[in-house]
């Protein structure tokens, strides 16, 4: 007897495979046992008329940064700032994503409430802080302030650490996982919330890069990096780093080496989209709308050449403050560029594999971990469901139904 019975639903199972009508999918514990075939015994959920997906995985996540004007931690209560990321885990969920990999601010604190079920929200898959160069993209230090700011609050969020020299890399990846990090995130070139740098400038040597990835592999783990330029990609790509994010500037013979290497790339698109409508908001200077003017275009350009060249592209968010209500819009820009059938690929079979977690998640297949998300409405034939919460009315997170707006 299952424990759980999906039945009536058009089911798309991740693979890229086309809907399967009025699809069953039974769940025994917290793992899919049947998809298709005679419905088994069991608490019968009716989803005639909805859409059926796998759990949405967000593989460039940051839960904690919810207040970039205090980024330190030093002027918030730690209670705010606690409940603000607590909300922000809330609303990651009610919008379908089941998995997020948090590239920078969480560390195992956060993961360990959620997985203990003290905090509603998605299973996280913590960086702890961004390793970035002294000057560079993460150093949260004003430019004439020489004092550390960027110590955050260890068990919560830390947004940063910065190395210099392979040494320092080494002793910083080492802490980072100490504090239970799965995977490391590195910045290899400037970034748009940057102070003190340009988008084109390049940062980290191979040789820093090298020390974090050889601890990396060490733990049987990998590294991901905050990388808009061709030079960081390309230190990364000798380095070893595994996933690109954001590639806003890529070119057609990086977007090759990535494929050659094995790599992946992440995009961000929603961030670009959203940063300057919301800016305000998450607490960022006005300085940062001159860095944002054509990126978004790069980015769309940067896409399509990666998709060309047979490079596997993850799906980002890259959210940022208090609130982060638009979590799906990624799939929904994406769909844009490549169709919906691929923005949802890329945000459930393909970040599995990124996150080397495909045995478990991305896919309805039996065996996996039972995260599904029911739409009301087709997103294939409607990808503005993607960024639409109030249209999910079930979710459910290993087995275990966490959200259920159908009556």
């Amino acid at each position: 007897m299952a424990s759980l019975v999906l039945r009536g639903a058009n089911v798309v199972d991740g693979t890229g495979a086309g809907p399967v009508r009025e699809g069953v999918i039974a769940v025994e514990g917290e793992r899919i046992a049947q998809v298709g075939g005679r419905p088994p015994t069991g608490v019968e959920l009716d989803l005639g008329g909805l859409t059926v997906v796998p759990g949405l995985i967000d593989a460039h996540a940051h839960l904690t940064l919810v207040d970039l004007a205090d980024l330190s931690g030093r002027r918030t209560p730690v209670a705010v700032t606690a409940a603000r990321i607590f909300h922000v885990c809330d609303v990651a969920l009610d919008s379908g994503f089941t998995t997020v990999r948090d590239a920078g601010g969480a560390d195992g604190g956060l993961a360990d409430a959620t997985r203990l079920g003290l905090v509603r929200g998605p299973r996280i898959l913590p960086s702890g802080p961004i390793l970035c160069q002294s000057g560079g993209h993460g150093d949260l230090r004003d430019p004439f302030d020489h004092h550390g700011r960027d110590e955050g609050l260890p068990g919560l969020v830390q947004a940063s650490m910065r190395i210099d020299g392979a040494d320092s890399a080494r002793l910083a990846a080492r802490e980072v996982f100490r504090r239970g990090a799965t995977q490391l995130k590195v910045a290899v070139s400037g970034g748009v919330v940057s102070s003190t740098d340009r988008i084109e400038d390049v940062q980290l040597t191979v040789e820093e890069l090298r020390a974090v990835v050889a601890e990396a592999q060490a733990r049987e783990t990998y590294v991901l990096a905050h990388a808009h330029n061709v030079g960081g990609i390309r230190n990364g790509l000798a380095a070893g780093v595994r996933s690109f994010e954001h590639a806003s500037l890529l070119d057609e013979d990086t977007a090759h080496a990535i494929a050659a290497a094995g790599a992946y790339v992440v995009p961000t698109l929603a961030v670009l989209h959203l940063m300057e409508l919301e800016w305000q908001e998450w607490g960022l200077p006005e300085a940062v709308l001159p860095r944002l003017e054509g990126l978004e275009d790069a980015m769309s350009r940067s896409v399509k050449l990666a998709a060309a060249a047979g490079v596997p592209l993850g799906s980002g968010s890259d959210l940022l403050g208090p609130e982060q209500r638009h979590r799906g819009m990624e799939l929904t820009l994406k769909s844009r560029l490549l169709g919906p059938m691929e923005a949802l690929v890329s945000a459930t079979r393909t970040n599995a594999e990124l996150l080397e977690r495909a045995d478990d998640i991305g896919t309805i297949t039996e065996g996996k971990l039972a995260d599904l998300v029911a739409f009301d409405g087709d997103p294939l034939q409607d990808p503005e469901l993607f960024d639409q919460p109030e249209r999910i009315v079930l979710v459910v997170q290993s087995g275990k139904v966490v959200k259920d707006l159908r009556a």
